[in-house]
């Protein structure tokens, strides 16, 4: 552990910082309807772009903090971070049109993908193994519970003030969070770790960590899975309000099927040294793969317009999602103590870029009902089981020793 922050504070500091993308999106999803009231936007689905753009573009830049990072260190780079993410929350406040807040949400998406890829890299400064994924899960547990909440925050918001100041708040959390990362976080970077900034050693990097069979199967499986989660938030507003009619319930619907990672995550957290994160993440995957086929069949039988139905399901299926998303990236990030930084970056580009374009897709297919992320859900987990046999080389449920080194 870096000296001065304990284990706790650092999670708690990791996990806001998280956070902080996941309120930019969440918090959001009770507006999209006043968004494109104020701005005369007619398409029902274009208006998922305020999400999807922001979440396209969050992947696309994650290529570049962790290898600067690797160079100038985490602190410097999450500071610059914070700058940039509170200068666009203020700019997509004061936007006059559709337009102009798309150009935003899409700077803003790409100006602050440090704040996915740098705690990935803090965590593997300072842990390995099964110890690396139970505080990755602890942070999991922590951030996801932005979800539950942001929705209500949201819609709190717009009754007291209106869209726009939803954007103001952020940018004012993002104050905070500078001020207590310019207090409280330390340097985590190894000295000896620190890489030059040379087109040949970021290539070399790069190719390093993008090749490994060993992370790749995981970072791509992840991207699947997550995409269909992006999916889930692109059209949930339209699925709850319209498909299943239950539109002022939204913010409880939201928060209530996203409680269910939160509470996996904590699960995870506890048995995840003991069992291995191979071992639980399989067994997660398998069960996915399981409830997903059981959405298939209840989107396209009698009860597809029945929520009763719908939300145990996706409960089940975002509970899941627990034992999969830390332990996943813990498997693929362990290799890459050295080059922690960029290989934190390849991945989450990787798995982000993915999981946009996928999350867009589900929410342009919405046609009324829940058979596209129902589809999507089962095809993500069929082919992510394929992708982790890859790099298990054909073995599920082992246990490995941690590796310093790829």
């Amino acid at each position: 552990m870096a000296p001065g922050l304990g284990r706790r504070e650092l999670v708690v500091l990791l996990a806001m910082l998280i956070a902080l993308q996941a309120l930019a999106v969440d918090g959001m999803l009770p507006a999209l309807d006043e968004i494109a009231h104020d701005f005369n936007v007619v398409e029902a689905n274009r208006r998922q772009l305020v999400i999807g753009l922001f979440l396209l573009c969050a992947g696309a830049g994650s290529l570049i903090p962790g290898l600067l990072a690797d160079r100038f260190g985490r602190k410097l780079l999450m500071m610059v971070t914070l700058v940039f993410y509170v200068v666009t929350s203020f700019a997509c406040a004061f936007v006059t049109s559709f337009d102009l807040m798309l150009v935003a949400r899409a700077v803003q998406g790409l100006s602050t993908a440090g704040l996915m890829v740098l705690p990935g890299a803090i965590v593997r400064d300072q842990f390995e193994g099964d110890a690396m994924a139970r505080v990755l899960s602890l942070v999991s547990a922590v951030f996801i519970t932005v979800p539950v909440i942001a929705p209500s925050l949201g819609q709190a918001v717009m009754d007291v003030a209106g869209w726009r100041w939803i954007f103001v708040g952020l940018g004012a959390m993002g104050l905070l969070m500078m001020v207590w990362v310019g207090l409280r976080l330390p340097e985590t970077l190894h000295p000896e770790f620190r890489q030059e900034i040379k087109p040949m050693v970021l290539a070399r990097n790069m190719a390093i960590a993008a090749t490994a069979r060993s992370a790749m199967g995981y970072t791509i499986g992840s991207g699947l899975v997550v995409g269909t989660v992006f999916g889930y938030v692109n059209s949930a507003q339209q699925l709850v309000g319209e498909h299943f009619q239950a539109g002022d319930m939204f913010p409880y619907v939201f928060g209530g099927t996203a409680t269910a990672m939160v509470l996996s995550s904590l699960v995870n957290s506890r048995i995840v040294e003991r069992f291995g994160a191979r071992r639980v993440s399989h067994a997660g995957l398998l069960l996915f793969m399981g409830v997903a086929a059981l959405q298939v069949w209840v989107a396209h039988g009698s009860h597809s317009a029945q929520i009763e139905w719908f939300l145990p399901l996706m409960a089940c299926n975002l509970a899941l999602l627990g034992f999969l998303g830390s332990n996943f990236s813990s498997i693929a990030m362990q290799p890459f103590a050295e080059i922690a930084g960029a290989a934190s970056s390849i991945q989450a580009f990787l798995r982000m870029v993915l999981a946009s374009l996928i999350g867009i897709a589900i929410g342009q297919a919405y046609d009324g009902t829940a058979r596209p992320l129902a589809l999507a859900m089962l095809s993500a987990a069929v082919i992510t089981l394929g992708l982790v046999l890859f790099s298990e080389k054909g073995r599920l449920f082992r246990r490995l020793h941690p590796r310093r080194s790829a």
